[in-house]
């Protein structure tokens, strides 16, 4: 069964390190809630789409390996240097979930659009596939965030997808330039009012609603950040449900 509403889970969470070096990895907690909203069953069907890093082959390596073992079905669906499957939006309509790597956003939803993955996509997700993601993979979703995409300096970046009428920040609590970033964004009406993620968080919506925040661990916090009409930004704590 799909998800009974459209479904879209936005983070700064993913897989865990099982500590034997950078490609030993397994599924954090936010894999099983995607299946449970996406009303998946026993074998839920996960497609991994890596544009945002180029689709590279360690990428891929490191996410099956991560799966091997587990009830997921995994697929990817590559678009460098060519799709790899024939039929992208059968393949994407046939799953159940739906991950987006991080990396660059700008280059991600740029690629999307000349492949037409911004229509078939939206398809996916009124039709109750998850769409989920880390990073880049949780900015794309919305009206747009602070990014590395153009450079080592952060920049702001507009043009997301925008099914999700917020900004969005990632890496909230690990990268020191975020936060003020995405004040100023919001304060000088760059963005609209934003929701931020600390790292090992992540945002559910329903539709356009923002319905709760999930952590894969302690002490970490997700962000509403709102303009005044004097100009200031007010940022309210969400605090998250933790995932077990």
């Amino acid at each position: 069964m799909p998800a009974s509403a459209p479904t879209i889970i936005a983070t700064s969470m993913s897989l865990f390190s099982r500590g034997q070096g950078p490609y030993d990895l397994r599924p954090g907690p936010v894999f099983d809630l995607a299946a449970e909203l996406a009303q998946a069953g026993p074998e839920p069907r996960l497609c991994y789409l890596g544009q945002a890093a180029g689709d590279q082959p360690t990428a891929f390596t490191a996410l099956y390996g991560a799966f091997a073992g587990t009830r997921f079905r995994m697929s990817h669906l590559a678009l460098f240097p060519m799709p790899n499957v024939d039929d992208l939006r059968a393949h994407l309509l046939a799953q159940d979930v739906v991950w987006v790597g991080g990396g660059s956003v700008a280059n991600l939803c740029a690629v999307w659009r000349v492949h037409g993955l911004e229509e078939i996509l939206h398809e996916c997700w009124q039709a109750g596939v998850v769409l989920a993601g880390v990073s880049a993979g949780s900015i794309c979703w919305h009206v747009g965030g602070s990014t590395d995409s153009f450079g080592r300096e952060l920049r702001a970046f507009t043009d997301g997808l925008g099914w999700l009428p917020y900004g969005n920040g990632v890496h909230y609590d690990s990268e020191e330039r975020r936060r003020p970033m995405m004040h100023r964004l919001v304060a000088d009406g760059t963005l609209p009012t934003s929701h931020c993620t600390d790292d090992g968080v992540g945002l559910v919506y329903r539709g356009t609603r923002l319905v709760e925040a999930v952590a894969d661990r302690e002490g970490v916090g997700a962000y509403e950040l709102t303009r005044a009409p004097d100009g200031t930004v007010q940022e309210t704590p969400l605090t998250p449900r933790l995932l077990t």
